[in-house]
This record gives C-alpha cells, sequence and structure tokens, in this order.
C-alpha cells in the first residue's frame, strides 16, 4: 500500500490539550476513583473518562459542524472493537480491540484513537461485567490508540503490517500490560509496594504476552484491508481533514 506523506508533523492544539487531558486528568480522575469513592463509583469514573474525551475530539470540528458519517464511521469502528471482543470471549485475552483502536488512531487521528478505545472497553464491559477494573480498561485501550495518532502524525508509525504490528505488540505487552497490572495492584490493596508490583507482573506475564500475540495476529490480518477501505472514504467525503 503506497503510504501518504505527511506534511505537517506538529501536532495541533487539541491534540496537546488531550495529550494534557489523558497523561494528567484522566489517571487523576482514576486515582480519585480508588482512594476518595473506595472504587465504588467506577460508573461514574467510566462516564468522566468519556466526557473529557470528547472535549478534545469536539475541537476537531471547532471550525464547522460534525458531519453525520464522520460521528458514525467512530462509531462503526468502536462498534467494531466492541464485537470484535465479544466474539473471542472465549480465548482469554485473545482479542482484537487493540488492533481496531490503532487502526483507528493512525486513520482518525490521536484524539479518536482514544475515543475508540475509551468507548469500546466502557461498552464491551456491559456484556463482559461492569466493576473497577472498567475505567483502567478503558484507558488502556484509548492511551495506545492515542499514541498511534501521534506516531504516526510524526511520521515514526507506518501503514504497512510490520509498523503495525511491532508498535502493536510492543504496546500491549508494556503499554496495556503495564498499566493494567498496576491497576489490578490498586484494586486490591490500596497499599503500594514494589514487591506487590512485581508479583502482579509476573503473575500476568502470560495473559500479556497472550494479548500483545492477539494484536499482532489482527494486525497482520485485517489492518491492510481495513485502512485501504478507510482512506477511500476519508478521500471520498473529506473526512477529518486537519
Amino acid at each position: 500500500m503506497p503510504e501518504k506523506h505527511v506534511t505537517n508533523k506538529r501536532l495541533s492544539r487539541r491534540t496537546l490539550l488531550a495529550a494534557l487531558l489523558i497523561l494528567i486528568v484522566i489517571p487523576a480522575t482514576m486515582i480519585m476513583g480508588i482512594f476518595v469513592l473506595d472504587d465504588r463509583k467506577y460508573y461514574f469514573i467510566s462516564l468522566l473518562i468519556i466526557l473529557y474525551t470528547i472535549i478534545p475530539f469536539a475541537m476537531v470540528f471547532e471550525k464547522r459542524k460534525p458531519q453525520a458519517r464522520e460521528l458514525i464511521v467512530i462509531a462503526v469502528l468502536a462498534a467494531i472493537a466492541v464485537a470484535g471482543r465479544g466474539a473471542f470471549f472465549m480465548l482469554p485475552q485473545f482479542k482484537p480491540v487493540v488492533a481496531i483502536v490503532i487502526i483507528a488512531g493512525v486513520c482518525f487521528g490521536a484524539e479518536a484513537g482514544f475515543l475508540v478505545g475509551a468507548t469500546a472497553g466502557f461498552v464491551s464491559n456491559f456484556f463482559f461485567g461492569q466493576g473497577p477494573w472498567t475505567p483502567w480498561q478503558m484507558f488502556c485501550f484509548g492511551i495506545i490508540g492515542f499514541v498511534a495518532g501521534i506516531l504516526f502524525k510524526r511520521g515514526l508509525l507506518k501503514k504497512t503490517k510490520l509498523s503495525l504490528c511491532v508498535f502493536g505488540g510492543i504496546s500491549t505487552l508494556i503499554i496495556y500490560g503495564g498499566i493494567i497490572n498496576l491497576g489490578s495492584l490498586l484494586m486490591v490493596t490500596p497499599y503500594f509496594s514494589w514487591e506487590g508490583l512485581l508479583a502482579t507482573y509476573i503473575s500476568g506475564f502470560w495473559f500479556d504476552m497472550v494479548h500483545s500475540i492477539a494484536t499482532v495476529f489482527f494486525l497482520f490480518i485485517v489492518s491492510g484491508p481495513m485502512i485501504e477501505k478507510l482512506e477511500r472514504i476519508k478521500i471520498k467525503y473529506g473526512l477529518m481533514d486537519s
């Protein structure tokens, strides 16, 4: 697939705002949910994360009204991620969600990547079970889509299978696994310890490895045709051009 040249690698004002919300405000909200709300208001925390995500994403349309088809594409990507997670429910950790989120971030930008990931995590847990782990999963899915969008914008991530699979495997293992294991520890005990964190990482390593392999597998299978079709839709309708 021919690579489209990225002429402007500077991050936009909305992306910088999104980074502030995602890297500072959302983690602070999650910590508040644990230590102030005793992990009992996870619906409230989850909805706050969605709200924070919508703010920078809405700035994509700051100079014009959003077209319905633009919002529909994002909703469809989130729905595909939810359906994919449900379709492979019998295989623990072997899910296509991260792959879909990465594709969303690459094709439609960092803000869209985070929104697709956070929405997919929240909605799919109505089937898998809501709990204090939901905000952590939303954040993990979302942050990978956000990072994918930024790296692509900067020219550090390409739309080739090799580039996407390498990023997908590493990000799933390190970013998702690293954050979700920390969340697991904090959900079990409010007292942080390096020994407890190490034990959590060791016990979750093989789950994280399976998740990483699944992301690579699905990116290898679906990234090419999905990106090709999404790019055609973007060109045809002029969707979300920066």
